[in-house]
């Protein structure tokens, strides 16, 4: 067993770490906040009828854990035999898994800006998200949360609410629809559950991002106002954390309300995300508690203006 050791580094500097490993002869990357251990083969229970990525289960300290072979999955022909595999232990959307690998390399710190996303969806295929340049080496950051729920599609998040419940919900703030929302979301699949949530609530009037610097160019725009941003941690060229620290940091922005929204809400993550400025929270898991969450921050908003608008007329 190896235990991944986390650098520190400074919240909201736009920096955060990955594990490089290796599928045949591709380098490939997970966040390091995704990743909890790496272990040599520890062996395989198959599952009948279950996806040929999900190669079976395995138990890892009489915890029973799904392992996963991203290069079935990749489509990767690989010479190393399963007994030579390494596995890594991988945590995020409240799911805990293996991922089977060929080897692991090492933990690097890399800067969000140094995410190449041009070919995203145009030569990379739909699992890529970015290319790392890294030694004179392209390693390819995967969409994670996509390939977890194309292989067990119950972990999707979804979420619809009828329009009594609605209706019950936004009475006290007026029609959704008047609020404008920025969402900064790097994973399209992400990008797009988050938007379907937000629309059966009846928050249509968004605003979606593929990631940190393109939200906060939006946001910093001539006469632009936005309600409430809900933001991703984990982004290119600005990642979640940075782009709340710029906006609390602004006094223009200081008062946007912001929600973080994330697969790797560990504690750590949170405190951190607190340190910058986020004060609501949510893991993506808790798609179905979005537009209450929402609703929640609007009306203190509208309760906190109201008082100061009486303060000012008795002034």
């Amino acid at each position: 067993m190896q235990e991944v050791k986390k650098v520190i580094t400074e919240v909201g500097t736009n920096e955060w770490q990955v594990v490089v490993f290796f599928l045949g002869e591709q380098s490939f990357a997970i966040n390091v906040d995704k990743t909890r251990e790496i272990l040599r083969w520890p062996g395989c229970r198959v599952i009948p009828d279950s996806p040929s990525a999900m190669i079976g289960i395995t138990s890892v300290r009489g915890e029973v854990l799904p392992l996963v072979d991203l290069r079935v999955f990749l489509h990767v022909d690989s010479k190393i035999e399963p007994e030579q595999s390494k596995v890594i232990i991988a945590e995020f959307n409240e799911v805990k898994l293996g991922f089977v690998v060929d080897a692991v390399e090492r933990i690097y710190r890399i800067n969000s800006e140094d995410l190449d996303s041009s070919l995203t969806g145009k030569y990379l295929g739909e699992w890529i998200l970015y290319v790392i340049k890294r030694d004179e080496r392209n390693v390819l950051l995967l969409d994670y949360e996509a390939i977890v729920q194309t292989i067990s599609p119950q972990l999707s998040m979804t979420h619809n609410w009828d329009q009594k419940m609605v209706h019950e919900l936004t009475k006290d703030i007026g029609h959704p629809a008047e609020f404008r929302i920025i969402v900064a979301e790097d994973s399209p699949l992400i990008r797009a559950q988050i938007r379907d949530s937000l629309e059966s609530g009846g928050f249509s009037n968004l605003v979606l991002c593929s990631d940190g610097k393109e939200a906060f160019d939006h946001i910093m725009a001539p006469d632009a106002h936005f309600d409430i941003l809900i933001t991703d941690v984990e982004m290119p060229r600005l990642d979640g954390l940075a782009l709340t620290r710029r906006i609390k940091e602004n006094e223009a922005t200081q008062d946007l309300p912001i929600i973080v929204f994330s697969s790797i809400m560990a504690q750590d993550i949170k405190a951190k995300a607190a340190s910058v400025g986020a004060r609501y929270q949510i893991t993506k898991p808790e798609i179905s508690q979005l537009v209450e969450l929402v609703v929640k921050i609007l009306k203190e908003t509208q309760d906190a203006s109201g008082k100061k608008d009486s303060v000012k007329s008795v002034a």
